[in-house]
């Protein structure tokens, strides 16, 4: 007689993971031990604690975990991942919100953080942000091994610096105005938005151990939802409101960026986020195959490529 396998519920998934990721945002975004503190370390830990609670898809920590579980890996060191990607995200984006970036005022639904705490505030606030993301990663007891700590500190210095998220913010600054071919703005998006999202999956991936074979599909969908996020996010801005999205609906074509929409249009970008799902779908089914163990653990991840090139903000 064939078990009946239970359908994969990512809504409970989700709400499991998120507490997790919340109480240990919350935990480790903490307000000075010191009593009194200094009341510009107050202000500071505000600051901080402003931009990443209360707010966000949390889709980068919940592909950490997911990918943490298509390898049965260590649930202690996946969740200081998932921390330090987000805390990631969250710096990244108080800078691009900044004047003298994307000069944004919402972001999550309020006032962005420059807004609502001053730009010096919001400098030191993502500053201290990307720093609290290397410590997460690098604890003091012997919950993570040493060599994964390695390991995905450099993951994710790469995916945020110079050949990742840095390094394609800087193109798309360059790019304002200019008519991009469809692989400069591939290579944009890959690097900007994609390179964080790809390693949210491989730092989950490292959590635990996987053959050569798995961890190349892991790439390829990891590339995949990167990709296809971002292709979603210019369609949602073109046909969203600022309500819907959280933050300022219509910027991109409002400030002459180039999009996957002045590329392809709208149709075309519709359909081919769809085709970017079906890779990444493929990706998984080629670890199921190699797993072959009826535990189907890429349920997580299925699930998650599915709900991030359907949603709607």
């Amino acid at each position: 007689m064939t078990e009946t396998i239970p359908e994969f519920q990512l809504a409970d998934w989700s709400t499991l993971q998120l507490t997790r990721v919340e109480q240990a945002l919350g935990g480790w975004v903490a307000c000075p031990d010191s009593k009194p503190a200094a009341a510009g370390l107050v202000n500071l830990n505000l600051a901080m604690r402003y931009a990443v609670l209360d707010g966000g898809k949390r889709l980068r920590p919940l592909l950490v975990l997911a990918a943490c579980e298509a390898v049965h890996g260590n649930p202690q060191a996946a969740l200081r991942a998932a921390c330090a990607v987000e805390l990631i995200h969250a710096y990244s984006l108080v800078h691009d919100d900044m004047p003298c970036m994307d000069n944004d005022v919402l972001r999550r639904g309020k006032p962005t953080v420059h807004v609502k705490f001053g730009q010096a505030q919001a400098l030191l606030a993502g500053d201290a942000l990307q720093a609290l993301a290397f410590e997460l990663l690098t604890p003091d007891d012997d919950t993570v091994a040493a060599a994964t700590q390695a390991r995905l500190c450099r993951m994710l210095a790469r995916a945020a610096g110079g050949q990742g998220m840095a390094g394609g913010q800087a193109i798309d600054l360059a790019s304002v105005g200019l008519p991009l071919s469809s692989g400069q703005l591939h290579e944009m998006h890959r690097l900007k938005t994609g390179a964080l999202l790809q390693a949210s999956v491989l730092m989950g991936a490292n959590c635990g151990t996987a053959s050569a074979q798995v961890m190349d599909a892991l790439h390829d969908y990891g590339a995949a939802v990167g990709l296809a996020f971002q292709v979603v996010d210019d369609i949602l801005d073109v046909t969203a409101d600022s309500v819907t999205l959280g933050k300022t609906a219509g910027k991109d074509a409002a400030q002459d960026k180039p999009t996957f929409i002045s590329l392809m249009g709208l149709a075309a970008s519709k359909e081919y986020a769809r085709q970017l799902l079906a890779r990444a779908l493929a990706s998984l089914q080629t670890i199921d195959t190699l797993q072959s163990d009826g535990l189907h653990r890429t349920q997580a991840l299925h699930s998650l490529a599915d709900m991030l090139v359907n949603r709607q903000h």
